[in-house]
């Protein structure tokens, strides 16, 4: 329960983090996506969080049309499909990263690639947008933010804890309710846990784009600057 215990001591600090953190989801897709994209159904669709970046843009402008065209689920497994297609295949993971292919040629492979493979449209005019504009070799990045805006969008939220020893199930099961006090009863917790040395003890913790360092490493650091500090006679 210590882990628990330690997070607790730390629910005003990040509760305040969380409220100033809120802000407008992104409204603005991609360049040159929403041309190519199925038109909106006349139900107002929204991303769920704020994404920054070209990466967040060309997320959210997916997600934004996909969301439109009712394909979230087909659109989030094609694309994780084309990321592990670029992990397996040396030769297309070149492909995508070598700008000396000419831009006609670039899209043309694509288009036809995807095509073949009975990809949806959404995620055909996606892929063929990147290519175009030579954002490709992105696509691993651009997966991973869209799968944190589908997630958003089911209320599912992916929290990383890091430590030196595996939680048992009796403390992470407290950490979760801890988790849920700070994140809302409408939301789904799903802890992974990942093991880190460096840290030398108590944990770290990650969702979104927050992170809660409650460390031994960071609070030795801490100490050893204060200690360096000039005293004052």
């Amino acid at each position: 329960m210590a882990a628990a215990r330690h997070l607790r001591s730390g629910l005003p600090l990040i509760r305040a983090q969380l409220a100033a953190s809120e802000s407008a989801a992104v409204a603005q897709g991609s360049r040159g996506f929403s041309s190519q994209v199925a038109k909106p159904t006349g139900k107002q669709v929204k991303v769920p969080e704020a994404l920054y970046g070209g990466t967040g843009n060309y997320a959210s402008a997916l997600f934004l049309t996909a969301a439109k065209a009712n394909a979230l689920d087909k659109v989030e497994s094609e694309i994780k499909t084309v990321v592990e297609a670029s992990k397996n295949s040396p030769l297309f993971s070149q492909f995508i990263k070598d700008l000396s292919v000419p831009k006609e040629t670039r899209v043309k492979a694509i288009t036809e690639i995807f095509a073949e493979a009975g990809f949806s449209d959404v995620t055909k005019n996606f892929l063929a947008v990147l290519a175009d504009n030579g954002r490709l070799k992105y696509i691993e990045r651009i997966a991973e933010r869209f799968v944190d805006l589908t997630m958003a969008h089911k209320g599912e939220v992916k929290v990383v804890v890091r430590t030196v020893i595996p939680l048992p199930e009796k403390e992470e099961k407290e950490l979760k309710e801890t988790l849920q006090d700070i994140l809302g009863k409408n939301k789904t917790i799903l802890v992974e846990q990942k093991i880190d040395y460096s840290i030398m003890g108590g944990l770290v913790i990650e969702f979104g784009q927050k992170v809660f360092d409650m460390s031994i490493k960071t609070r030795a650091k801490q100490m050893e600057a204060f200690l360096r500090q000039p005293l004052e006679i």
